[in-house]
This record gives C-alpha cells, structure tokens and sequence, in this order.
C-alpha cells in the first residue's frame, strides 16, 4: 500500500519532466544553431532547420585544428585529476589520522580557500605564475590546478576518510606494513567511490575552464577546446554557425563522461555524509 501512486507522485513527476525540459532548451539552441547557415540564425534561432549543415563541423575542425586542442584538453585535463587526486586523498587520510590543533587550522584553511574569489588572486597568480616561468605551458597550467582544486578536493576526501575503520590500517601495520603501503593498499581502495566522484567534478570544472586557460596559455598550439572556440566570438565579427558547432564538438564527450559516471557522484557523497 505504501507504493501506491498517488496524484502527489504525479503532480511531482509533471514538474520534473517540465523542469528537465526547461533545463534542456539551452542544448536545444545550441545543436539546431550549429547545423543552420549563418543567415538562418539571423533570422529565426528557435526554428527547426530546414536543412542540416553538418558540414559546419567539418569546417570546425580544420579551422581550429579541433584534434589538437582536443588533444590538449585531455592532457590538462587528466595529469590535473591524476595530481589532484594523490595529494588530497593523501593530506585528507593524514589530517584525519593525526587528530589535533594543528591538523583542524590546517583544514580550515583548506576548507576557507573554497570561497576566495579567483578574480581577487588573478593578478598576483599571474605574476608569480611569470616569474617562476609557468606561463604559457601546460605543466604550468597543470600546477596552478593543483593549488585551486585542491582545497574541494581534500574537503571531500576528509569526510570520507572517516569511514574507513581505523582498525583495518592498524592490522596493516601489525603484519609489517609501512605507513605508504597501508594508504596504497588498503585506504585509497576503499575511497573509490569519493574518488570517482571527485575525478568527476574536477574534469567538469576543467575541460570546460576558460579564464585561467586564457591567461596562462597565449600560444596557439597550446589553446584548449573553449580558448579555441571562443576564436569565432571576436569583438566586432560573430560567427554562430562555426562558434556554435565549436561548442558541440566541446561539449559532447563530456555530457557522454558525466553520463557514464554520474551515479557515483550522489554515492560517493552520500557514503560519505551519511556514514
């Protein structure tokens, strides 16, 4: 009697489907744009094509050389979660394990750093960034994710952290185990879902990131998928239909990414909150 469906259940699954619809719409611009000439943009945005223009994509990739900043995205984009991952998951499982004044300021200041504002440290990021030659590369770029990342990162891994019994660890250590040996083969296994999770929404922040890359990155071989697209939306020329097919091609392995893994983001949370 308890799964019985109800007019409530209805009524919620009406505005979920309509709010699901509205939050669609965006996408809906955005693909039936990118396959239109660029007069029929003009004309009518929200009208069904009357012809679809996939040679807009094909244009796309030549214009902005779409492998290599594909290419360059993943790269950014994996060596940051890689870094990111090791070093949270490590200083989480240590600040947890060390209980004490210095371990509590140490995380607060991690967890104060999530609302610092990135306009407020731009400027001087960018001159440390110049002086310690980490501009205009990727690895530079890399590094400077490191030290935004991390503090969700980390706050994240130390609630999880909490979960794991801490008498598996001292069973390790009783049968010879080092400190390094407990965390890679017994701690981090364990924090697989938080991890996915965090891998998740840090590539959702990075491939789609497009401030720091523009001011880290000002060689044209170095240039990331939205550094690239953004080439169409100059100051006094818009080119939709190529911008727009851009933004398609930029877009598209993500949504598959997050729709490949976005069960373990509410589980991984969950887990860890709950628990």
């Amino acid at each position: 009697m308890g799964n019985r469906y109800t007019k409530k259940t209805f009524v919620l699954e009406i505005i979920g489907i309509a709010l699901g619809i509205l939050f669609l719409i965006p996408f809906y611009f955005v693909f039936i744009n990118s396959v239109k000439p660029f007069a029929a943009i003009l004309i009518d945005a929200a009208a069904w094509p009357e012809e679809f223009m996939f040679s807009n994509y094909a244009k796309v990739w030549d214009i902005i050389n779409f492998p290599r900043a594909f290419w360059n995205s993943v790269i950014i984009t994996v060596a940051s979660n890689i870094g990111l991952v090791i070093i949270s998951s490590m200083a989480a499982w240590k600040m947890v394990r060390t209980p004490g004044k210095f371990s509590k300021i140490l995380f607060v200041i991690f967890v104060s750093a999530m609302v610092i504002p990135f306009q407020t440290v731009m400027i001087p990021l960018m001159k440390l960034g110049g002086a310690l030659n980490l501009t205009n590369s990727i690895p530079g770029l890399v590094i400077m994710y490191f030290g935004f990342g991390v503090p969700l990162s980390l706050f994240l891994f130390h609630g999880f952290v909490k979960t794991v019994p801490v008498e598996i660890e001292e069973s390790a250590m009783i049968d010879g185990c080092s400190q390094f040996g407990v965390f890679w083969r017994i701690v981090f296994p364990l924090l697989k879902p938080i991890t996915v999770t965090v891998i998740i929404l840090n590539t959702l922040w990075i491939w789609n990131d497009y401030l720091l890359p523009l001011l880290v990155l000002q060689d044209a071989e170095l240039r990331t998928i939205p550094l690239a697209a953004s080439s169409f939306f100059a100051q006094y020329t818009k080119q939709w239909d190529m911008g727009l097919a851009a933004l398609v091609l930029g877009i598209a392995p993500i949504i598959v990414f997050f729709l490949f893994l976005q069960k373990h983001i509410i589980k991984g949370i969950a887990s860890g909150s709950i628990k």
